[in-house]
Formats: structure tokens, C-alpha cells, sequence
């Protein structure tokens, strides 16, 4: 019971700033801001509702009040009303930059959870716009592209209501003996109901179902039980365990927190001041007057660890604001009872621990907490057990653990870790997880579970055998609210949990996609495979090895074949893309043919001559030092296109090389070598598109394209820059914004050139070399720059370049590329200048 509410402490950091702009109350939303920040929120939207109905609020004082509202809806998962007060404030055109930007977020999550996804996506992008530092904005946006990738393996699963669930709350199911532990907040009509005011529904409870095989079910959706008395008959081998109930808010019971089944209990303000009448107790031990569970019990029966309020031998405990936070307790067992409850060492009255699951050698705790040096709200974290004393806590990392909530772990019979998020890219709210562990070290990628264990709604509390054949789950996607159920499911098909690839074959001269291509296609470990593209010239495949590596070989009679790589490291839920171009075997003969001599003029300065097949003539000087002129030869509606060739380091001209210009109008192309200067020049035809490249044995060039040839302007010019092992080459430098490790959207313009360029030369390998300005800290700036040259590289594996064809490494503000070192008052542009990703060429051959 534990984080299931997923607002974090930003939106009411949000709500605090502007509401500071504030200078007078009305007096009913002074009493709605006394009951949000008591954490009643029902009694909040009572009281914001009736101030909000009289418009008679200034505009700063009701845009506060719609925030604050809209969260409270939130927060009891109403998204309807909270779609509808949030959309008032995001189309009043108040200013929602700085830290106001979380109200786009939450708009964007309660769209998500209303299943507007398109609608979604677009406050996704305008949230990035604001906030680009949190990887959410983007991710999110990424996967609603296409949410239909989350549902390629919906129809393998049978989904199935259980007839255990009631009106009230049931969720988080644990394996105990032959039954399970779940948590609830049904109540008996006996006596004085104890509530808990967050959304004035009673605490939660644990219930034992002894038997699973007493389980009935129905169809996902279709029904169930519609009261307490179907499920807590004991006749139907249903007991208390413990007395707790599911409070959706806040897990914490924290303001910089909410919670799943857990409680927001501040002081006397979050229950009501009455004694709940005693109800059946697991042995009497384990429950309480506040919230227990999740659960989880060793094998062999003989201890649990549980999830409660501070709350142990008779006394509450709070934090420094009053607040009843959430806590880890152990028991052992005694007969049909518990006792030796303790405190796990690591808990604290300052922040919240809960929903427990052991490693299948039971020496590892996995939990959800929001101490103190998290990642964002709630985080995963993990303590060993060596049967006597637990080890301080470990946070999983960034690569588990968002700016959002990760909560719920379960751990299988392999050790393979489920978990609910709402940070991670999902179809809204809470979705399940699941990544593999190796110890305390994380082994595969993360993957959404995807339909139809998980919805738009909260799904979350799974537990399941070490393949996912069948298990339990916990989700509200039926009535919504706190009203949580517990769904059975079983697996009647092979999952495809890889990753998908579309490739995309193309010929190289007309881009026009070629049909019956055959792939043949290798894993690293030697495994073929093959497919053939369809009328489109694609091939999808669906459930390639994660972290592998992969060559595709494309052939076709009458072309040559050819053969990419491609590695899935770091895959995601949407398809990867990969193109592969095809020429044909025997190109033809050029259009026009051309002969070029040098020789030295009187002066010194040095002719080309050009001979077209059309019997044209062109000369020019080049390098004079005294005006000679050019004579020209051309056709009618033609101009010139000259240039030189120099190196990529130093600028020398380059003799020999052979230049190549190709006409985007009829496919003809012109051929030349360069002089002792580096010079070429070429007829081109008016309003026709160019491509010029350079040839040598062991260089290689970024070439140019030039686009609608103009003469009206004389003699065009094109130089080209080759480049050879040792050169840093210069395509336009990969830039990052200061302090951060994203790449910007022109970075990726820049790294789509270096893909092309890294398939039109099959043997070059390079390195990326990520600098960084000289603010900040050498060490920070040392750690950023490794860290940018990761993303630049994993980028390009991501596009089919293979790993051993790029090295990484970041250099810190080591290298500056200007006099912009610590003490130097510099402009931005100047520290933008180092803050780059240069190419430095290891091999061409």
C-alpha cells in the first residue's frame, strides 16, 4: 500500500508561486487551501467549486484556485473534472514558464489518462519547450507517435476480473501459502467508520483469499462482485490479515509525494477522531488503526515484512510537518499469529518506505521509497539481508528510476524485477515494467508490458511465475477513482518482447523503394534468418535479440548486394528504422564524357581545359596573380562550376584528385582531375541540382549538393574538403545546451549526415570527442562531456552503425577552441564554440 498517487511536489511548488502573487482571498478558497494542504480533498473541491461558481475572483486568485483544484481531482483520480478545470487554465493564457510549466504536465498525464494521446503528445511538446532538461516531455510524445506498439502482444494474454473484488478497493495481491494476501478498504457496517480524508474513504486493510482455487472470475470489465459480502464471508476463505485500506494519493503520506495505497495523514486533520470499531484481525497483530500493506512473505512462512504508518506499540510517530509517514515492519511467525514486529533499520519518521518484495534467495528487499537523494518522487531501492542485520539502501539508478514514480516491485522466481511508473513512456498513469537483474546490477532493457495489463489508467501490484505465464495484477481501469481490482491473467501465446526494426530498401539512383528484396539477416551469435519486403520495399521485424548486434544482407539479381549493420542496444517501444540503398551491378555509360588538361601560362598562373562530347570548351586561370582573364566556351543556358579540392587540416590544395559531378536533372554525370592547385571546374546547366564528390585511394568527402544553378552571377564555386586517417573532419560541430547531456534538435540534423557518410565509406572508423565550455567544474564538465559523447555515439548505433566502427570519449574543457578558459568573461557564442562533438578519423581503408 504504498505511492499510488504519481503528482509530485513540482505541480505544488507550482501552485505556491503563483498563488504568491495573490494579494486577497475569498474566504472559500481559504478554506479550500486549508483543506488541500491538509490533504482533504474532497472537502477542497467542495470549497474551490463554490468560490470558482460565483466568478467573483480576481484572475491571479482563480487561475490559483483552478491549479489547486484540478489537482485535487487528481488526487481522488477523478481525470474527467481534472481535464476539465486544467484545460480552463491552460487555454486562459496564463504565463506557465519556470516551475508554473508542471501544470503541462499534469494536463499532458491527465489526457494520457483520458486516452486523448494525440492531444497528449501535444502538451508533451509544449512541456519539453519549457522544461528540456526532463526527458519525460519527449518520451512520452515519442510513443504516442503510435501507441499501438504497446498492444503488438494483446492478444496473447486472457484477462480476468475476479469475483474477490467489491465496490471498495482491492489491490497489490501477494502469494501466501496456498492463497494470497491482497490489501483492501472494504468495511463492515458494525460501528463507527474510521475514514481517511485524502477521499474520505476508510483505511486499508489486509485480507487473506486462504484458497486461490476458491477464485471466480469474469470477463475484464464485464462485472463482479458489487458488495463486501461476497468477498469477506469467511464461508468464501476470506479473512483480515491486517486493518489497512488503499488511499489512491499518496504512498508517503508526504507532501513531495502521493501515494498508492498509501496515506497523507497529518496530525488529526487526514482521519477522522473516532476509534474504529475492531474488526477480524490476522491473528490481531498486524493491523492497525492506520494503513498496512503491500506485503511480502518469506517462503517457508515464517516472517513478513509489511508496509504501515508510524505506528508501532500503541504510539504514532510524525515528521517534522506533522505528517504520518509510511513504514517497513518485520514479524515473525507465531502459530496463527504474528509477533517480534520491528522497524527495518532504514526507515525514518522524515520520509516513507513501503511495498516490499524479496529476491528469489530472499537476501535482497526491493522497495519503493521517497528519501532523501532520489531520482524524482518515489525511486526503487534495494537492502541485502544476511538473516540478521540490512544493509543500508541502494537506489537502482536513472536507468529504473525517473522524475516521476516508480513504485510497487515485485520480484519473480528469476529474479526479473516488475515495477509500476508513470516516468517511464506508458498509455497513461501507472503501467507495469519489467526489466531483468543480474545481483544488484541491471541487466536488460526496461519494457512496457503493454495491453491489456495495462490501460490508461493505474495498473500496477503485479505478481506473476518467472515467465509471465500467468499471474495477478491490480488495476482501476473499470470505475476508475480509488476503486482498485485485482485481474487475473494468463499468457496463451509467445510473447514478443524484442525489438522492432523496420528496414527500408531502396534503389540508390532512382530512391524509388524496391519490392521482393530478399534479407538475410545474422545475430552476433551466428543465427540467420531471412524475410522479403513487401510493395513498399519494407521488411518489419518485430522481436529482434535486445543488446545484440545484427548485419542485414540485401540482394536482388542485377544489383549488388549490400550488407549493413545494426546494433538493438538501448532499443525502446517504437520501431527502429533502417534504410538500405541498392545500385545496379552495371551502371551506365555517362551522359557526357570530359577530359581535363593542366598546363602553365606565361605568368605562371595555371589553365584547366575542359573537352565536354557535345564539342564545347571551357578554360579558366587559376591562381594568377595579375587579372588574366577566363575564356569561356558554353553552350547556350549553360555556366560555370569550379572549385578546388584542399585538405581537411591546413587547407593545401590537393593534386590528383578525382572530382565527380552528378546532374539531379537527367542522372548524367562529369568526371575531372584536379590540378597541382586543387582546381576543377565543370559546364552545369541552368536551374538544374548538383552533387559533387571527391575521390582518392584512402581519403574520403563530405561532398556538396548544389541546388537550382543560377548564371545569372557568373562562375559558380564549390570547394570540396577530403579528408584521411588523423583529420578531425567538420561537419557542422554537434552542439549541447550548457549543463546538459540531450541532443539538441540540430545535433541529430548533424549526426543523420554522419550516418550517410559512414555507410558511403564502409571501412572508416572514428572517434567522437565531446568537449565541454570551461564553466562548472572541471570534474562536472569531465563527467557531462562523457556522458554527451555516449548519447552522440548511441545515436548512431541506433542507426545501424556498428560499435566497432565508433569509439567515444569526452575531454572536459580540456580543448577549448578559443581563449574562453576559467577567469575569461567570454560572450554564449563563444562558449557554445566548445561545447562540441568533433569526428577525429582513426581509419579510411
Amino acid at each position: 500500500m504504498l505511492f499510488k498517487n504519481k503528482l509530485t511536489a513540482t505541480l505544488l511548488l507550482a501552485c505556491l508561486a503563483v498563488a504568491s502573487i495573490v494579494t486577497a482571498q475569498n474566504a472559500q478558497v481559504k478554506t479550500g487551501n486549508h483543506h488541500y494542504e491538509s490533504f482533504c480533498y474532497i472537502k477542497a473541491i467542495e470549497a474551490y467549486e463554490g468560490a470558482l461558481s460565483k466568478g467573483k475572483l480576481a484572475a491571479d486568485e482563480a487561475v490559483v484556485a483552478k491549479i489547486r483544484l484540478g489537482e485535487s481531482y487528481c488526487k481522488i483520480k477523478d481525470m474527467q473534472n481534472a481535464e476539465r478545470v486544467l484545460r480552463e487554465v491552460i487555454e486562459s493564457g496564463v504565463d506557465l514558464s519556470g516551475e508554473n510549466a508542471a501544470v503541462c504536465l499534469k494536463f499532458a498525464q491527465v489526457l494520457a489518462s483520458n486516452g486523448k494521446y494525440r492531444e497528449a503528445q501535444e502538451m508533451y511538446d509544449e512541456y519539453t519547450q519549457k522544461v528540456g532538461d526532463d526527458p519525460r516531455g519527449k518520451a512520452f510524445s515519442k510513443l504516442y507517435n503510435d501507441v499501438s506498439v504497446l498492444s503488438k502482444n494483446a492478444n496473447c494474454y486472457k484477462v480476468d476480473y475476479l469475483s474477490v473484488n467489491t465496490n471498495a478497493a482491492e489491490f497489490s495481491p501477494s502469494y501466501y501459502q496456498n492463497g494470497l494476501v491482497f490489501v483492501s478498504n472494504r468495511t463492515s457496517a458494525v460501528g463507527v467508520r474510521r475514514v481517511f480524508n485524502w477521499n474520505e474513504t476508510p483505511f486499508l486493510d489486509l485480507f487473506h483469499l486462504e484458497d486461490i482455487s476458491a477464485l471466480g472470475s469474469g470477463a475484464a470489465g464485464l462485472g463482479g462482485a458489487s458488495d463486501g459480502s461476497t468477498l469477506s464471508s469467511r464461508k468464501r476463505g476470506s479473512s483480515y490479515v491486517g486493518s489497512e485500506q488503499y488511499t489512491p494519493p499518496s504512498a508517503n503520506d508526504s507532501r513531495t509525494i502521493g501515494s498508492y495505497g498509501g496515506t497523507n495523514v497529518n496530525l488529526g486533520l487526514g482521519y477522522g477522531d473516532k476509534p474504529q470499531t475492531a474488526t477480524d484481525r490476522f491473528s490481531g497483530s498486524l493491523n492497525s488503526k492506520y494503513h498496512e500493506g503491500p506485503t511480502a512473505f518469506f517462503k517457508d512462512g515464517s516472517k513478513v515484512i509489511f508496509t504501515r504508518n508510524n505506528f508501532l506499540n500503541g504510539k504514532t510517530r510524525r515528521s517534522s510537518d506533522g505528517i504520518n509517514k509510511l513504514k517497513l515492519f518485520i514479524a515473525d511467525a507465531d502459530g496463527d499469529g504474528w509477533k517480534n514486529i520491528q522497524e527495518l533499520p532504514f526507515n525514518s519518521d522524515e520520509y516513507s518506505t513501503g511495498h516490499p518484495t524479496l529476491s528469489a534467495s530472499e537476501d535482497l528487499l526491493f522497495f519503493a521509497s521517497d528519501m532523501p537523494g532520489g531520482f524524482g518522487g518515489t525511486d526503487i531501492y534495494v537492502s541485502r539481508y544476511d538473516g540478521a542485520n540490512w544493509s543500508a539502501p541502494i537506489n537502482l539508478g536513472d536507468r529504473i528510476n525517473t522524475k516521476g514514480n516508480e513504485m510497487f516491485p515485485y520480484m519473480d522466481e528469476k529474479d526479473n524485477l516488475y515495477f509500476s511508473s508513470d516516468g517511464h513512456p506508458g498509455l497513461g498513469e501507472l503501467d507495469i515494467f519489467f526489466t531483468q537483474l543480474e545481483g544488484l546490477s541491471q541487466k536488460g532493457r526496461i519494457i512496457n508490458v503493454g495491453a491489456p495489463l495495462n490501460s490508461s489508467k493505474d495498473d500496477f501490484g503485479m505478481v506473476t511465475d518467472g515467465v509471465r505465464q500467468t499471474g495477478y495484477f491490480s488495476s482501476n481501469r473499470k470505475r476508475g477513482g480509488a476503486d482498485d481490482d485485482i485481474y487475473r491473467f494468463d499468457r496463451e501465446c509467445e510473447l514478443k518482447e524484442g525489438c522492432e526494426l523496420i528496414l527500408a530498401v531502396y534503389d540508390a539512383d532512382s530512391k524509388m523503394p524496391m519490392a521482393n528484396i530478399k534479407i538475410i539477416f545474422e545475430d552476433s551469435e551466428g543465427n540467420l534468418q531471412e524475410g522479403i519486403t513487401d510493395e513498399n520495399g519494407t521488411l518489419v521485424i518485430e522481436d529482434l535479440n535486445p543488446d545484440d548486434e545484427y548485419t542485414f544482407r540485401a540482394t536482388r539479381e542485377g544489383y549488388d548486394s549490400n550488407t549493413v549493420s545494426f546494433s538493438t542496444e538501448g532499443c525502446d517501444n517504437e520501431p527502429s528504422r533502417l534504410e538500405i540503398p541498392m545500385s545496379l551491378t552495371k551502371k551506365p555509360e555517362p551522359v557526357v564524357a570530359q577530359n581535363t588538361t593542366s598546363q602553365s601560362s606565361t605568368n605562371g598562373s595555371t589553365t584547366s581545359g575542359s573537352n565536354y562530347s557535345d564539342g564545347s570548351y571551357t578554360s579558366s586561370n587559376s591562381g594568377s596573380t595579375n587579372g588574366s582573364s577566363t575564356g569561356t566556351y558554353l553552350n547556350q543556358g549553360q555556366c560555370l562550376l569550379s572549385g578546388r579540392v584542399l585538405s581537411q587540416s591546413g587547407n593545401a590544395s590537393m593534386e590528383g584528385i578525382l572530382v565527380t559531378l552528378k546532374s539531379e536533372c537527367d542522372g548524367s554525370t562529369q568526371t575531372a582531375y584536379t590540378d597541382v592547385s586543387g582546381f576543377y571546374q565543370f559546364a552545369v546547366t541552368e536551374g538544374c541540382s548538383y552533387t559533387i564528390e571527391g575521390t582518392s585511394t584512402g581519403l574520403g568527402s563530405k561532398g556538396k549538393r548544389v541546388r537550382n544553378v543560377s548564371c545569372a552571377s557568373g562562375t559558380i564555386n564549390a570547394d570540396i574538403y577530403m579528408f584521411g586517417q588523423g583529420d578531425i573532419v567538420q561537419i557542422e560541430n554537434i552542439y549541447f545546451d550548457y549543463g546538459k547531456c540531450v541532443l539538441r534538435s540540430d545535433a541529430r540534423t548533424e549526426l543523420d549526415k554522419l550516418v550517410t557518410m559512414m555507410r558511403q565509406y564502409p571501412n572508416m572508423r572514428i572517434e567522437l570527442r565531446a568537449h565541454t565550455d570551461s564553466r562548472s567544474t572541471a570534474d562536472f564538465n569531465q563527467k557531462i562531456s562523457e556522458g554527451r559523447a555516449k548519447v552522440s555515439a548511441n545515436y548512431l548505433f541506433k542507426r545501424g552503425i556498428s560499435r566497432n566502427r565508433v569509439e567515444f570519449r569526452g575531454y572536459g574543457e580540456t580543448m577549448p577552441v578559443n581563449g574562453c578558459v576559467d577567469g575569461v568573461e567570454c560572450s554564449e557564442d563563444q562558449h557554445a564554440a566548445n561545447r562540441r562533438t568533433e569526428i577525429l578519423i582513426l581509419q579510411m581503408d
